[in-house]
């Protein structure tokens, strides 16, 4: 991979404030939606805060393939992160992710029953720009 490519998923992961998590609903059809990104640091894992009442955790939990997709629609440049999601409700990766001003939607803290936490453990990727498509696996960019 070239050093520009290296460069401009990292950029895309680091700067993101938000990204795309698709995965497959429990009667077998695509669902996306749109994340807060709360944590830059990583590739290979990547965690993702949400609720454990929300539909996608059962969906999740049958199928955990998903992918979560960072774009910069300006510049027509995307990353794809392809891998499986595991549902986290442990306390210290409930930790990893809490801010100020989670208790307005987990009441309880790290300790709500209604927070968790998803890990994507990335397997593969791809990165798009200037028609161009650059496929990837994680250990290529640590």
């Amino acid at each position: 991979m070239n050093q520009d490519v290296f460069d401009a998923i990292w950029k895309l992961r680091k700067e993101s404030s938000s990204a795309y998590l698709s995965y497959v609903d429990e009667e077998g059809y695509p669902v996306t939606r749109a994340m807060l990104i709360l944590e830059h640091g990583q590739i290979q894992r990547q965690y993702l805060s949400t609720n454990t009442s929300s539909g996608k955790i059962a969906a999740l939990l049958k199928n955990p393939k998903a992918a979560l997709y960072y774009c910069d629609p300006a510049n027509f440049q995307g990353v794809l992160f392809a891998g499986d999601i595991e549902v986290c409700t442990d306390s210290p990766t409930r930790e990893l992710l809490r801010r100020d001003g989670f208790e307005k939607y987990y009441p309880q803290g790290v300790t709500d029953p209604d927070y968790c936490v998803l890990k994507l453990t990335v397997k593969r990727g791809s990165h798009y720009h200037g028609l161009c498509n650059t496929y990837f696996t994680p250990e290529e960019l640590e």
